[in-house]
């Protein structure tokens, strides 16, 4: 007897592959994560003072990271209600002294990265997917900025289309897994992988 009850489209949902989901996807690319991803990350890692959340939605993120005493600078493409000042990081130029930490929409984190090494002084942390690890134009990409570490979450951390968190977890939760990845400005070693809760 068969304990296998899905389909094909079942695999691609478990991945996260936008096409496939029975849902739209937020037109903004907007999925709030669990503040507990901030507590994951403080746990392994230190950083400056300054932080500065660029895609901080509803301020899940932001505001756990102010818990924990930094002094956070909140910014996103669309005001959702929170942040500091409305722009677009993709588009800025200023440099900024201390630290970037954020879930970026993830059809764009590839240019996030760019740009954050670009405007950072120290350290970029980014919250992916762990499949962001694969492809070849990554390859590329890593060539360039070899993250420091990435740390893969051993528990299924969520993040929720338009910050419903609880109609995500009434529905099942998620099976995408995520990782923090960390770069830290003018490294050019060999990415470290752990694991962490």
């Amino acid at each position: 007897m068969k304990d296998w009850t899905g389909n094909s489209n079942s695999i691609y949902k478990s991945l996260g592959a936008s096409s496939h989901t029975d849902q739209d996807r937020e037109e903004n690319d907007y999925y709030a994560t669990d503040p507990n991803a901030v507590d994951v990350l403080l746990s392994v890692e230190e950083f400056n003072n300054n932080v500065w959340e660029c895609a901080s939605g509803e301020g899940h993120l932001s505001k756990r990271l102010k818990d924990f005493g930094y002094n956070v600078f909140s910014t996103d493409l669309i005001d959702r209600g929170y942040c500091d000042k409305q722009l677009n990081f993709l588009s800025c130029t200023e440099k900024f002294e201390g630290d970037i930490i954020t879930n970026p929409p993830y059809k764009f984190a590839q240019e996030f990265v760019e740009k954050g090494m670009e405007l950072t002084n120290n350290k970029l942390a980014l919250f992916l997917k762990l499949q962001f690890l694969e492809g070849k134009a990554r390859k590329i990409l890593y060539e360039k900025y070899p993250p420091h570490t990435v740390y893969v979450s051993s528990s299924r951390i969520l993040c929720a289309k338009n910050g419903e968190f609880q109609y995500m977890k009434d529905h099942g939760g998620s099976a995408v897994a995520y990782c923090w990845f960390v770069w830290q400005k003018g490294y050019n070693g060999t990415t470290t992988l752990k694991w962490v809760n």
